[in-house]
């Protein structure tokens, strides 16, 4: 069992990150359901937070960077922390595909990304209905990857948490193994 924890600005990117993705994976797919008057209020606000989470994401590739993650215990399978490895890179990746993608979409179709009504990101492609259309269905397939992804790290937390008790959720959580 490992008794080293991810450290706090570790921890705290992690969580904070947690729900601000699963708050815009959700919002993003209320959005696809229906054209409701609060629909315009929420895309500006789903924009926005989506520059958030781009800028987060940053910054936790560099927490990551300098502050070196706990060792899996020794018990998980080679084959395990390489699943794990794998699938830490596919998340990672999901969170910089989702809000690029994002950027590049309204820029396509010619949408001014508008930041919490402060600035306007620039305008980077041309505007051009085809490949609106492709970067919007890229969007919506990186979204439902991203929820896959998701469920199987959860999945795999509790079953280190509740299931084996190995400490690998809890160097997480930064709590104390117990003997």
């Amino acid at each position: 069992m490992s008794t080293h924890n991810y450290h706090l600005a570790a921890r705290i990117m992690h969580w904070s990150m947690a729900l601000l993705i699963l708050s815009m994976l959700f919002a993003g797919l209320a959005m696809v359901q229906s054209l409701e008057p609060w629909h315009l209020t929420f895309l500006q606000l789903h924009k926005s937070f989506g520059v958030v989470a781009l800028l987060a994401v940053i910054a936790r590739v560099v927490v990551r960077l300098r502050f070196t993650p706990p060792p899996l215990p020794s018990s998980v399978p080679v084959l395990q922390q390489k699943i794990a490895k794998f699938s830490h890179m596919l998340l990672y990746l999901a969170m910089f595909a989702m809000p690029l993608s994002g950027y590049l979409m309204q820029s396509a179709a010619g949408r001014p990304v508008v930041v919490f009504d402060l600035f306007a990101l620039p305008q980077i492609l041309p505007q051009n209905l085809a490949l609106y259309g492709f970067l919007r269905e890229f969007h919506g397939w990186v979204a439902w990857a991203f929820i896959a992804l998701i469920l199987v790290h959860i999945g795999a937390a509790l079953h280190h948490g509740l299931i084996k008790r190995d400490g690998v959720l809890q160097q997480m959580l930064g709590s104390k193994p117990k003997d």
